[in-house]
């Protein structure tokens, strides 16, 4: 680009006047050049910070709503501060700010997915009959699938996973050599059940997010060690999440194999029964042990102490149960067909949202954890016609600069626009939304020594920091 132009610029007096030439060779000719993609990439524009006033989260955060059925925590708070809205029994409207948060989940699952050599696909919701047929498993699911005819009488379901399909998808790629295993599928979709009595909000709803994995291996050994990397991986994923959890042996029901582990985030309201060894760790779901029992079958030391989890996770360990019903072949070290072995992953997605919700939140205020927080930092700026009325475009320049010159904050700071209301009770909305951090912009950012008051909501901690002490502390948050 540059050559053509300067090229260009020694025909030019054979083409114009001289006062207009002297005219194009000191800008016209300057600027094409400067502004050359090959010479200078434009930095981002500056964006301006998203306004409390503007988002769509319909909140009822002074009455609070209690009664009816919201017998849990993460039920009310969620409804209560507008992150979701009923549609219908266990379906809900997943709002703006929860939607962030739950895109901001997903994004750490496909890290951890992708660490492992997980490839992400998407799958059709509508599955047909004669795939869970071929499985035996179309009258084994009862009236918890959601089943339909089209208009030619064909029958469907709406998927509540997908062993069926993704094993179909793998048996029709005949020519799959070993040296492409372990191949690990995912997908994070919308998974439904027609459960019987949905309650708890998102705990147990009838429609709901799912990220659901399936494995492919050459024998019982690489998928056990499959199975186990997996299983690390989740591990991984609640501890970057900050949420205390177990593994516990869990029984493989009606989606089969010989091996099952669920993951659970201990707490009262949840509706799992689970066993726990105080000598050795070892824990299980009560189902799978026997009735009364009370000594630890590992350690032969321990007592088993009872407590309720939310299960969050569940792994399996299916052998050849479904590539066997399929014929999922794969070309092995010898160059002869062989059954690939299999196992199956599931993380329910909107269920780790409300869970961590239910077990990190107060009575009366959400507590996110860190990684999904849908906003890391709200700013208040002073009440409308209060003494410290100037410093609301100090506020308004705060909001945007820790937003733009702070890579990890991009997008990640709103400013709580609605100045008619007063700070105390802007603060008791950030503090029941649950923003990380609040900083509230008032007299002494006006000082010739300017300083912000600013309150971390997980320890409860108020300080006063200079604008570089704030962006100290804030260019060290961790987001996703």
């Amino acid at each position: 680009m540059e050559v053509f132009m300067l090229h260009w610029y020694r025909k030019v007096p054979t083409l114009l006047s001289g006062k207009l030439f002297k005219a194009v060779k000191r800008s016209d000719i300057r600027c094409a050049i400067h502004t050359s993609p090959l010479v200078s990439v434009p930095s981002k524009p500056a964006v301006p910070p998203p306004l409390v006033s503007r988002l769509f989260q319909p909140s009822n955060l002074r009455e609070g709503q209690e009664g009816g059925d919201l017998t849990c925590r993460s039920h009310r708070l969620m409804l209560q501060t507008g992150l979701i809205y009923p549609s219908n029994p266990g379906c809900f409207y997943y709002l703006p700010v929860a939607l962030r948060s739950m895109e901001k989940l997903v994004r750490l699952i496909d890290e951890e997915m992708h660490a492992i050599g997980g490839q992400k696909v998407d799958m059709p919701a509508l599955c047909s009959a004669e795939l869970w047929k071929k499985s035996g498993r179309w009258e084994l699911m009862g009236k918890e699938m959601f089943r339909l005819l089209d208009r030619h009488n064909a029958e469907y379901c709406l998927g509540p996973t997908h062993e069926e399909a993704v094993t179909e998808l793998f048996a029709s790629q005949t020519t799959i050599s070993y040296k492409k295993l372990p191949l690990l599928l995912y997908q994070v979709t919308r998974k439904f059940r027609d459960e019987q009595k949905p309650k708890f909000g998102l705990l147990r709803g009838r429609e709901f997010y799912m990220k659901d994995m399936y494995s492919f291996d050459v024998n019982e050994e690489a998928a056990l060690h499959t199975y186990h990397s997996v299983c690390r991986s989740y591990g991984r994923i609640f501890d970057r999440l900050g949420l205390n959890w177990v593994q516990v042996q869990a029984a493989t029901g009606n989606i089969g194999g010989t091996l099952s582990h669920e993951f659970q985030l201990p707490a009262d309201i949840g509706e799992d029964q689970l066993l726990v060894c105080g000598n050795c760790g070892f824990s299980a779901n009560i189902e799978t042990m026997e009735a009364g029992q009370t000594e630890c079958s590992q350690c032969r030391a321990g007592t088993l102490t009872e407590s309720k989890g939310i299960e969050v996770g569940h792994t399996f360990y299916l052998g050849t149960k479904y590539s066997q019903a399929f014929r999922a072949m794969f070309i092995n070290a010898s160059n002869v067909p062989a059954v690939a072995e299999m196992g199956c992953f599931g993380l329910g997605v909107t269920r780790i949202l409300a869970a961590s919700i239910e077990v990190m939140s107060s009575k009366d205020a959400v507590r996110w954890p860190g990684l999904i927080a849908p906003y890391q930092v709200c700013v208040l700026p002073p009440k409308k016609g209060s003494k410290a009325n100037d410093a609301t475009q100090v506020s308004e320049e705060l909001a945007q600069s820790l937003g733009n010159s702070l890579t990890n904050l991009r997008g990640e700071v709103v400013l709580d626009d609605r100045v008619h209301m007063t700070i105390g009770k802007r603060l008791k909305d950030a503090k029941i939304l649950g923003y990380p951090y609040v900083v509230v912009v008032g007299q002494k950012a006006l000082e010739d020594l300017p300083s912000f008051e600013v309150i971390c909501q997980r320890t409860e901690e108020t300080m006063f920091l200079s604008k570089e002490g704030l962006v100290d502390l804030l260019s060290k948050v961790e987001t996703i």
